[in-house]
């Protein structure tokens, strides 16, 4: 195992079954929307993200290219990739880990999305462009810790891109673009701080982990992590049949996922949802969809019930509810059970 897979298992984090779920929703269908995790420190945030590749299965990427094309995304690939396979008739293709991407606090904005090299393009005409981050997240997942802290315009940048999966960079008139599909995960603390209205609305779905104060929980998370922190490597051993089963989990899932049955009535429970609590524009009615879809793949069903949107309305509304100054309300999950009552 890599030592940078010396991290603490999903698996084996006490409790924040919402969290786990929400970053597993993500893992199965990127097009959920990411997600944002909110708690305060010492709540396994970073831990249960970190985790990740783990268990996560491989993806495929084109051999050599530097954005990570996928090969089975002729249209979406990166202008590299298009010219070989015009000129060469066939992209030879290998299985790549998926990874966790972190983007630092400090990072520019050139950072970030890459550079394009003027003086090279002036004296040959060809352009050369410079890879940032989110070439390199293509296809993993792009993890930023206290995002609440990171530049409102950084973090558009990172919304826009995720939620076209293309980047596009465009300096003194000459243009570059190259796929740029991630699963975007943020992680914040509260009391420093919160995001505009706008930029949370982006994120598909949003959390809020709590301390444990369960006596027996407590006891649970001190034996574990002492355990693992005496021998990393054979407690991971220990760990290798339950994250393989997940792997195989997400694997199942991730076929099942697109196709999932989009019928009136579930399409109709979204909507429902979407009036009963006043969402702005259509991208909550979207998320539910999306993360409902995503449940029943999870569960290996090929339809969707009401117990999928019971499960991830809180996670999909609670951040878009409109709230006043100083309010500090929490979602009840009762008043869904009843706006779906009927169904």
């Amino acid at each position: 195992m890599a030592e940078d897979n010396y991290t603490f298992p999903f698996t084996r984090i006490v409790g924040q079954k919402d969290m786990k779920l929400a970053l597993l929703l993500n893992a199965v269908d990127p097009s959920v929307g990411g997600v944002l995790i909110k708690g305060s420190k010492g709540t396994a945030k970073s831990t249960a993200v970190r985790s990740m590749p783990q268990f996560l299965p491989p993806h495929p990427v084109v051999k050599g290219c530097r954005f990570g094309c996928d090969p089975n995304q002729i249209r979406k690939m990166c202008p590299e990739c298009r010219e070989k396979l015009e000129r060469d008739g066939k992209l030879e293709t290998v299985m790549a880990p998926t990874k966790v991407v972190e983007l630092p606090l400090n990072a520019t904005e050139d950072r970030v999305a890459g550079t394009l090299d003027l003086e090279h393009v002036l004296e040959t005409g060809k352009r050369k462009f410079e890879p940032g981050i989110l070439a390199n997240a293509n296809g993993n997942i792009l993890y930023v810790d206290e995002i609440n802290l990171l530049d409102d315009h950084i973090v558009d940048l990172l919304l826009d891109s995720a939620a076209m999966g293309r980047n596009y960079i465009e300096r003194e008139g000459i243009s570059f673009s190259h796929p740029s599909n991630f699963i975007l995960i943020g992680t914040m603390n509260p009391e420093e701080g919160d995001l505009r209205p706008q930029l949370l609305d982006r994120f598909g779905l949003s959390i809020e982990v709590k301390e444990e104060y369960i006596l027996e929980s407590r006891m649970e998370v001190i034996k574990r992590r002492m355990t693992y922190d005496a021998d990393p490597e054979a407690y991971l051993a220990g760990c290798k049949e339950e994250l393989e089963e997940m792997r195989q989990k997400l694997v199942k899932a991730k076929d099942i996922v697109a196709k999932v049955e989009l019928d009136d009535k579930s399409i109709m429970m979204a909507a429902k949802l979407s009036g009963h609590f006043k969402m702005e524009g259509h991208r909550a009615d979207l998320a539910l969809m999306r993360a409902a879809r995503a449940n029943a793949a999870l569960e290996g069903r090929d339809h969707i019930v009401k117990e999928d949107f019971i499960k991830v309305a809180p996670m999909v509304l609670s951040h878009r509810i409109k709230k006043k100054a100083f309010e500090n309300t929490t979602f009840d999950v009762n008043e869904v059970r009843t706006c779906l009552s009927k169904f």
